[in-house]
């Protein structure tokens, strides 16, 4: 089955990033490989990282067109260093990090990321990671489970929404996306009417949470500034607050260090017309830095 994509913010990706050809970039969040391709078509060469093995083999498909300038590796991006060590790239000139759950993710009812159809509880970004959405949504202590949903959901019923998992698996373990979609729709039902469906929030947070991103965000930003030659940029896509504040936070101090040069005083967001045509990229919020300029190799 070929799935594509429509990546967010491309023209701003490829400014910011300053593509040259001939010089190394790395999409440290390849996905089904849309902003590689298009890096890729300004004469990059570029090294595509996930996590999620699915995604890059649809990537691959993608930009067979350009095998003799791709390198694909299976990992996360937060321990990007090493990861480009494994084949033996050096300092590279830019390095991209799209958040955030992919089309490919989303569309699968297997990998149980979306309340919009039945899957089992899964939520894994790598299918061989330590563990599942069911596990944390079974296993977890009530004041846990209602921590996550509040910290990394931004929900504010979220000990109204802890309880009744609770108060439901003590019947039976709870095993699919619309089991556990019902039970946060009848506890979220009480705080009234909402703009969003009723689990958005916590869908996201056990997501989160399944797959540490806030984490592995603070540890690959790090390692993007690790890798970067003088003169190359980092640049960022956020789809939440979360992320957002992360990159903010991440860039300030580092700026305040010495060690890199916000280019975006506040985060790019795409245009009208992008929205209407891409409706996922309403979310977006882009920043960009730059390690600083000492002469590039």
């Amino acid at each position: 089955m070929t799935v594509r994509h429509e990546p967010v913010m491309v023209r701003e990706v490829l400014e910011l990033l300053r593509i040259e050809p001939g010089r190394t970039y790395v999409d440290a969040t390849v996905g089904l490989g849309g902003h590689s391709e298009a890096m890729l078509s300004q004469g990059a060469r570029l090294v595509g990282v996930d996590r999620d093995p699915e995604a890059l083999a649809h990537a691959a498909v993608r930009l067979e067109g350009y095998t003799e300038r791709v390198t694909l590796i299976h990992g996360s991006f937060a321990v990007l260093p090493g990861l480009l060590a494994s084949v033996n790239v050096g300092p590279v000139h830019g390095v991209l990090l799209d958040l955030g759950v992919s089309s490919l993710q989303l569309e699968r009812p297997e990998r149980g990321f979306s309340f919009r159809q039945d899957g089992p509880l899964d939520m894994r970004m790598d299918p061989h990671g330590p563990v599942t959405a069911a596990e944390l949504v079974n296993g977890l202590a009530e004041p846990e489970l209602a921590r996550i949903l509040h910290e990394y959901g931004e929900e504010p019923r979220a000990r109204g929404i802890a309880r009744a998992i609770v108060r439901a698996r003590d019947h039976a373990p709870i095993a699919t996306t619309s089991e556990l979609a019902a039970i946060i729709t009848r506890a979220a039902s009480r705080g009234g009417r909402r703009r969003i469906h009723p689990a958005t929030k916590s869908f996201q947070a056990l997501r989160i949470a399944v797959n540490d991103e806030l984490a592995a965000l603070e540890q690959g930003i790090a390692g993007a500034l690790e890798a970067l030659a003088p003169g190359g940029r980092l640049v960022v896509i956020a789809f939440h607050s979360l992320e957002d504040r992360i990159v903010k936070r991440a860039f300030l101090r580092e700026q305040s260090e010495g060690r890199l040069e916000i280019l975006t005083r506040k985060p790019l967001r795409p245009a009208h017309e992008e929205v209407v045509v891409n409706p996922r990229a309403r979310s977006a919020k882009l920043r960009a830095a730059q390690v600083p300029h000492v002469g590039l190799p």
